[in-house]
C-alpha cells in the first residue's frame, strides 16, 4: 500500500485546480513544504485545530474525487504497463504479449 503522504502528494498534483486557494495553500504548506499544523496555524493567525480540520476535509475531498474520476489509479496502471513493456521489447519473442500491453494502455484513454 502507497504511504499517505505520497497518495495525498499524488492525489494533489492531479486535483489540485478543483481545490479553493486556501485548501491548495494548506495542502502546499503540509504536505509539499513539510510544515506542522502549528507553523500553518501561525503563518495564518488562526487555530491549530481549523487549520487540521480543513486539511482532512481537503484530504476527503481528494480521494473523492479520485473515487469519480480515477485519475491516479489510471496513472499507476499506465505505469505498471509501460514496466512490463520495457520487460518484455527485450524478450522479442513475447509480440503477442507485447501487443495487448500496447491495447491495454490504450483503453485507459
Amino acid at each position: 500500500m502507497i504511504e499517505k503522504t505520497t497518495r495525498m502528494n499524488f492525489l494533489f498534483d492531479f486535483y489540485q485546480a478543483l481545490l479553493t486557494d486556501k485548501q491548495r495553500s494548506y495542502m502546499q504548506l503540509y504536505y509539499l513544504d513539510d510544515l506542522s499544523l502549528g507553523e500553518i496555524a501561525e503563518e495564518y493567525d488562526i487555530s491549530r485545530q481549523a487549520v487540521y480540520d480543513n486539511i482532512r476535509r481537503t484530504e476527503a475531498m481528494l480521494e473523492e474525487y479520485e473515487e469519480k474520476l480515477c485519475l491516479f489509479s489510471k496513472f499507476q496502471n499506465r505505469q505498471e504497463t509501460i514496466e512490463q513493456l520495457l520487460l518484455v521489447a527485450k524478450d522479442q519473442s513475447s509480440e503477442n504479449t507485447l501487443i495487448q500491453l500496447i491495447n491495454q494502455l490504450k483503453e485507459w484513454d
